[in-house]
């Protein structure tokens, strides 16, 4: 019986040496979970569509070199467009900032078209003063944001391509015409948000400054000027972009 008691009250001492020896070993913690840090860092390319509408009427003005008649002028109004194309750049967030640089290029399609008879002639002698704008564009611009992780807001501001016509039309004479690409400036800015690690939607405002003044000389007798107004463009779209390897951590949160 003795021994039964000696062999109980150690195996009883063994085993709370063993749970002591337990409760003095660490426990390691799991490691932290890293989430990470959304980055708009990365070049994309992307489609949009959209409208454009003239900021002003056109005005025609018209002017004899001789027979002493006043110059006067008249005004025509543009159809609004609908635009469409594709664009393509590169953004860089400095790691901790909200702020982000881009630079892009859009060339797109648009097609503004207005026209009208003289209104001091007979209907059937009436010149045809008309202009479009169109049917190309192109912009290249660069971008200033300010980011909430995966939405932005963003200025834009640089160059834009227009191409121009315009004509007149003289009953009996002849039509003159010009054409040219117009090299001028673009503002605007809009929103875009990231709705996965490399795609993204915007939505996005442009006006294109384009006052400018075309001159049609039409050989009649006396000799014509037909000079045209044409005023800037407002462009609105929306568009949906994809981002080559985007969404790259930049930094731990815990």
């Amino acid at each position: 019986m003795k021994k039964v008691l000696l062999a109980s009250a150690a195996i009883l001492a063994m085993a709370g040496v063993a749970s002591a020896a337990d409760m003095r070993m660490p426990v390691k913690a799991p490691p932290p979970v890293i989430a990470p840090v959304f980055s708009w860092t990365g070049c994309y390319i992307g489609g949009y569509v959209g409208g454009a509408w003239a900021d002003k009427d056109a005005v025609a003005y018209e002017e004899y070199v001789a027979g002493g008649l006043p110059t006067y002028s008249y005004g025509y109004k543009y159809d609004s467009s609908f635009i469409g194309g594709g664009t393509l750049g590169c953004n860089w967030q400095p790691v901790g900032s909200p702020f982000v640089l881009g630079l892009e290029g859009e060339v797109g399609y648009m097609s503004l078209k207005g026209a009208a008879y003289d209104p001091t002639f007979l209907p059937a002698f009436a010149p045809l003063s008309a202009a479009k704008i169109g049917d190309w564009y192109g912009m290249i611009t660069g971008r200033l944001g300010y980011s909430w992780d995966r939405a932005m807001i963003y200025v834009k501001g640089g160059a834009a391509f227009v191409d121009v016509e315009t004509s007149v039309l003289v009953p009996g004479f002849t039509v003159a015409s010009t054409s040219e690409t117009v090299a001028t400036w673009t503002v605007g800015g809009g929103i875009e948000w990231a709705f996965d690690m490399n795609w993204s939607i915007k939505a996005e405002y442009m006006y294109i400054g384009l006052d400018k003044t075309y001159t049609n000389v039409v050989l009649t007798a006396p000799t014509t000027y037909y000079d045209q107004d044409i005023s800037g463009i407002h462009t609105a779209k929306v568009g949906l972009n994809y981002r080559f390897g985007g969404g790259a951590p930049v930094m731990a949160r815990y």
